[in-house]
């Protein structure tokens, strides 16, 4: 790996990982997907994780703002790593703080809290409906008792009402 890197063909993100740069006629060499280098890093340390409540309600398409810095919840102690201009932070957080990671559920379950219940409007909740699989809605149905009671009625309503087709 130290000769490829050596060589261009791939870049030390740290001691151990690499990232091979992928080439963009006018932006030049761009990092590798954020995601997909916190992916490789928790599955080397067995560990679960999830994105922070501002990132999942961007990938879920409840908010346009693009947080400057990924971070990532986690209960391993893993240090920050520098991607490019994309800085990613781990956050250690508690196991109960972890509710649906690794799922389509638990990128809701962050969403809902970031947002909040005064958040979550009417077309916010309906854009949930429409995009949530069938196997999320029965994830987040067994979630909802163990999570907190603020944010229970909203993501109740999430999974009660049926999708218009």
């Amino acid at each position: 790996m130290a000769r490829l890197a050596k060589a261009g063909k791939l870049r030390r993100i740290r001691r151990g990982l690499y990232e091979r740069p992928r080439s963009h006629p006018i932006m030049g060499r761009t990092p590798s997907n954020p995601l997909a280098v916190v992916e490789s890093m928790m599955k080397a340390r067995h560990a679960p994780w999830q994105v922070s409540g501002a990132y999942a309600a961007n990938l879920l398409g409840l908010s346009e703002q693009v947080p400057t810095q990924l971070i990532i919840k986690t209960t391993a102690r893993v240090p920050p790593v520098i991607l490019g201009n994309t800085r990613i932070k781990f956050a250690r957080v508690a196991p109960s703080s972890m509710a649906g990671s690794g799922h389509q559920a638990g990128l809701v379950v962050q969403a809902v809290r970031y947002l909040g219940p005064t958040g979550m409007t009417p077309a916010r909740v309906e854009r949930l409906r429409q995009q949530l699989k069938p196997a999320a809605i029965r994830e987040l149905k067994k979630l909802i008792p163990n999570l907190p009671i603020s944010i229970q009625p909203v993501l109740k309503d999430i999974v009660s009402a049926p999708k218009k087709p």
